[in-house]
């Protein structure tokens, strides 16, 4: 995760939304730790399971510290 900014962006990966890869991503929430210069957006579920995806495929979701 990012741990220089303290700006949290989360999203929902959208039905269907594959990685780099081709692999189906999980569902959940994620955050946004970086969008690369090669156009694909860094996006992290968890400490360990993080994902590069089309940014296309996100959808902008609730801050998770605004509604607990």
């Amino acid at each position: 995760m990012n741990i220089l900014n303290n700006s949290s962006f989360n999203f929902a990966a959208a039905p269907g939304t594959r990685d780099h890869h081709g692999f189906f991503v999980q569902d959940g929430t994620y955050e946004l730790v970086r969008l690369d210069p090669s156009g694909w957006a860094f996006v992290c579920l968890d400490n360990h399971t993080c994902y590069y995806v089309d940014p296309e495929n996100l959808l902008e979701c609730c801050d998770l510290e605004e509604h607990p």
